[in-house]
């Protein structure tokens, strides 16, 4: 197994239900709530929903470029801009499915590229602050690259849920279903 064996098909779960959730709010919500939400925190000090969506994308987008040994600046800066400046514009469910869709298509093709990286072979991974970790490809994997996207994915979950869109486990893991064996599946009381 590659680390890309790893890292591809869980952005691609993860995004995908991501845009399956906002598709949901968008057909839950009233036309108001659903012009809004994409402003809204779980707390004063934590970035909104279009800030989660958009820091989901780069972090699928900066995990495939770091395998590649890429810059991944140039693919993610305006994904960047775009969360950090979330409450500057007008944000929409479309907005953040546009940015959901973009990625998915750029992960689909980086996959296609059957570029391998050793796990051994070391990884710098700067943060705007100016820390610089150094980590192994399998540590920036398993340590930083799965664990962000899913602390911004899972941050878009909760705002969705507190804003009263219909979600549940389930939802969250969709992607499994088709692994479900034939008979398993409880009845409904």
């Amino acid at each position: 197994m590659t680390l890309d064996d790893m890292l591809v098909p869980t952005y691609l779960q993860m995004l995908t239900a991501l845009s399956t959730w906002l598709g949901k709010a968008s057909d839950q919500l009233t036309d108001d709530k659903a012009g809004s939400i994409m402003h809204v925190g779980l707390a004063d000090d934590m970035f909104p929903l279009f800030t989660q969506v958009c820091f989901s994308c780069v972090q699928a987008r900066e995990g495939i470029a770091r395998l590649r040994q890429e810059n991944p600046d140039g693919s993610i800066g305006a994904l960047l801009e775009d969360g950090r400046n979330a409450l500057a514009l007008p944000r929409s469910i479309a907005d953040a499915q546009d940015r959901i869709a973009a990625t998915i298509g750029a992960v689909k093709t980086a996959a296609a590229d059957t570029t391998a990286l050793a796990p051994d072979t070391p990884v710098a991974h700067s943060l705007p602050n100016g820390m610089i970790f150094d980590l192994t490809a399998a540590q920036y994997v398993r340590d930083w690259a799965i664990p962000q996207l899913y602390f911004h994915v899972m941050a878009a979950y909760a705002i969705l849920r507190a804003q009263g869109v219909s979600l549940g486990k389930a939802d969250y893991v969709a992607h499994m279903f088709p692994l479900l064996r034939p008979g398993t599946m409880p009845s409904p009381q």
